[in-house]
């Protein structure tokens, strides 16, 4: 099959979070399959500096708009990706989304309409590419519009869109509709018009054939008011449609035998070489040295849909606990200075790094005793999948992706060999608190039981090559 595959990001090209990890491994998935897929980003200006060699291939006049398609290749792989080359996106620094202040680009609309009809336009074959896909395959609000504006095309290719996270839905208001002069065919309420605004989010789930989300268990939760923002009507209006497929990883890059930035490798049979990594964590980020204390791995964007508040505020209370923290992210300021403010109160016990370092990040996954991710929602979440692969047992919320992979350290669990973490049922301050300490307890007193959780989560599967499996199935099904 022939399949475009739209996002706005794609590791290594360009990431702000699990999106770009799932953009970066399904197109090669399938691509590796012997389908003919093309990546479809815009053409940032970072993006650029990383794409290698990049070719010219056409120009589109776009609502007044002149668009270049730059082709190139994602690094390491074969597969083709196409770019949109605009000022727009290829003259800005920095995040795709967001301004230095922190704030979303003001013209945000603008740019991922003017991404929305540049895909139309490739997907009905009239830009002059010679190539006309099977399927479209839209990601997120930013390439919310784009089943919109095909259904508006003559006999257009069939689209599926993947929703990776509820939250953010590109909603704007009426006035921006009528500024982007998008066809008035679309604004009613089985289109994009939402509570009188333009909903990005709304257009993909209103005109794509099925909407997949990166879990089973977040298909479900979407379909109610508590995960739904406002859209579950339409969702349980279309739940025959509305599928589940958990995220894989990229077993290479995450590979614990083989991780380049690991001192050295380890797999499920020599385990006792995650002391050492321990001690290296330890070291690099200035805490001391100890086997003795919990190793607490945290990774991820500092805002409370991670549960960051919850973190915070547990460990004001459990700091007299034999435990250490290691904390890598970014997000709002307070969170961020909350944590500055906890390690210099306690330099012996916590350390944060502010920002994204992906080497640490390997090293946290390697080096850490388990690993905290209480997310109030997590549409599928991959760092619980790393640390599993890691032989790190994380500390959970029983919510979407992390429900359906991690299996809670009960007795009957431990007893059958199957426990590979501990589960929370309630994002509360007690729950997480009383997590950590069970960590410490199975890691302390009952070594065989924490070594059998490190096994068990090690010998887990979560190759794309299945997940990308079941999109085939679910493309077959758009085609008839």
């Amino acid at each position: 099959m022939k399949i475009l595959f739209a996002t706005s990001e794609a590791h290594p090209l360009i990431k702000t979070g699990g999106l770009a990890d799932v953009s970066g491994a399904l197109p090669r998935a399938l691509h590796d399959a012997g389908h003919d897929v093309r990546l479809l980003l815009p053409a940032y200006a970072p993006l650029l500096r990383k794409a290698g060699a990049v070719i010219a291939r056409s120009e589109l006049m776009l609502d007044g708009a002149r668009v270049r398609v730059l082709e190139t290749r994602l690094p390491g792989s074969a597969l083709v990706v196409w770019l949109i080359d605009h000022p727009l996106f290829s003259e800005r620094e920095g995040n795709p989304y967001m301004s230095p202040s922190g704030h979303p680009w003001h013209d945000n609309p603008e740019r991922f309409t003017l991404f929305c009809r540049a895909a139309a336009r490739i997907a009905t074959d009239q830009a002059m590419l010679g190539w006309r896909p099977d399927i479209v395959h839209a990601n997120d609000w930013q390439t919310g519009l784009i089943p919109p504006l095909l259904s508006l095309e003559h006999n257009p290719p069939p689209s599926l869109f993947t929703l990776h996270n509820m939250a953010y839905q590109g909603v704007f208001d009426r006035s921006t509709f009528e500024r982007l002069r998008l066809p008035w065919a679309l604004w009613h309420d089985r289109g994009v018009e939402f509570w009188n605004n333009l909903s990005f989010l709304k257009g993909g789930i209103a005109y794509s054939r099925f909407i997949t989300t990166v879990s089973p268990s977040y298909a479900r939760e979407i379909q109610t008011p508590a995960f739904g923002y406002g859209l579950d009507g339409l969702l349980r209006e279309r739940q025959a449609d509305v599928v589940g497929i958990l995220n894989g990883i990229d077993e290479q890059e995450w590979n614990p035998a083989t991780d380049p930035y690991l001192p050295t490798g380890y797999t499920p049979e020599s385990l006792d070489t995650k002391p050492r990594l321990k001690a290296l964590l330890q070291a690099e980020m200035g805490l001391p040295v100890d086997e003795a204390p919990l190793l607490v791995g945290l990774i991820g964007r500092m805002v409370e849909q991670k549960g960051i508040d919850l973190v915070l505020e547990a460990l004001n209370h459990i700091l007299y606990l034999p435990i250490q923290v290691v904390a890598l992210g970014s997000g709002e300021r307070r969170f961020e200075d909350a944590f500055r403010a906890l390690a210099l109160a306690y330099p012996d016990r916590i350390a944060v790094r502010i920002g994204y370092d992906e080497g640490l990040a390997h090293r946290i996954e390697a080096g850490a005793d388990t690993f905290l991710m209480p997310s109030r929602f997590e549409p599928c979440g991959l760092n619980q999948m790393y640390s599993l692969r890691y032989g790190t047992p994380p500390i959970v919320h029983r919510v979407g992706g992390l429900a359906d992979t991690v299996i809670h350290a009960s007795d009957e669990n431990l007893a059958k060999g199957t426990a590979n973490g501990i589960v929370i049922d309630n994002a509360d301050t007690l729950a997480v608190g009383w997590a950590i300490g069970e960590a410490l307890h199975l890691y302390r007193d009952r070594p065989d039981h924490w070594r059998a959780m490190q096994r068990a989560g090690m010998q887990q599967p979560f190759s794309w090559a299945e997940s990308a499996g079941r999109y085939v199935a679910l493309y077959k099904r758009m085609l008839g």
